[in-house]
């Protein structure tokens, strides 16, 4: 497979959060019975190629339907790349793990039917350039399908997001925002917002400044203005 090289200044291991990769790879599939069905709706009906931003440890890979023809995942932290190198090898679709970061993704423009974002736009350090680079590599009319954390709903619990992510939060959890307003980037980085619901994670229990979650899809414009042209 072609790819691009890099651009701009973002190396290939730029992202190193050994400690919290570790914790991750150990919480992730604890939490499996829960996200389970989760990832399913994410990438159901899914087809042709597919860039994969943010692919952790590899646990969606199993849930890729067998109408996806390639899978390209992007993972910048080297720890969780070896295990996603190992999921990829027990996935039914074929998986190229590759490390890169969002915000320069090492692949050709327009290349890509469908994008996938599960809890990455939370961590990158660039939402915006992160999201460009996606709109870049993906084809007009190309899909994003995305489970990504989001703003409360209520003052209260919005205060208490804010103040984790200006202070412990992002050290301890490896850069991730709880706060952010993915869908409100997803506008303003040009994509058209498609059918979305809010998703509390963990379904029981208090509510939790992460608990908050959006999963839906947004596209590429088939046809983009000339506000858009110059994004990529």
């Amino acid at each position: 497979m072609e790819r691009r090289p890099v651009r701009g200044k973002v190396a290939r291991d730029a992202v190193q959060h050994p400690l919290f990769a570790r914790f991750y790879a150990r919480a992730s599939v604890s939490a499996e019975t829960t996200m389970a069905p989760v990832r399913t709706e994410l990438l159901a009906g899914l087809s042709g190629r597919v860039i994969e931003v943010g692919a952790g440890n590899g646990l969606n890979f199993s849930y890729y339907p067998g109408t996806v023809a390639e899978v390209v995942a992007i993972e910048p932290e080297r720890s969780l790349r070896q295990l996603a190198l190992t999921a990829a090898q027990r996935a039914d679709v074929p998986v190229d793990v590759v490390p890169g970061a969002a915000e320069a993704l090492p692949v050709k423009s327009e290349a890509y039917d469908a994008a996938v974002l599960s809890i990455v736009l939370c961590s990158v350090r660039d939402v915006s350039r992160a999201l460009a680079e996606v709109r870049r590599v993906l084809r007009p009319g190309g899909e994003i399908r995305f489970f990504e954390h989001v703003r409360a709903p209520g003052r209260a619990m919005r205060t208490v997001q804010t103040g984790l992510d200006r202070t412990v939060w992002p050290r301890l959890f490896g850069g991730c925002h709880v706060g952010r307003d993915a869908l409100g980037a997803l506008r303003e980085a040009g994509f058209e917002l498609g059918v979305h619901r809010g998703v509390m994670m963990p379904d029981h229990g208090p509510r939790l400044p992460t608990s908050y979650c959006v999963l839906g899809s947004a596209r590429r414009p088939p046809v983009e203005g000339p506000e858009l042209s110059g994004l990529a």
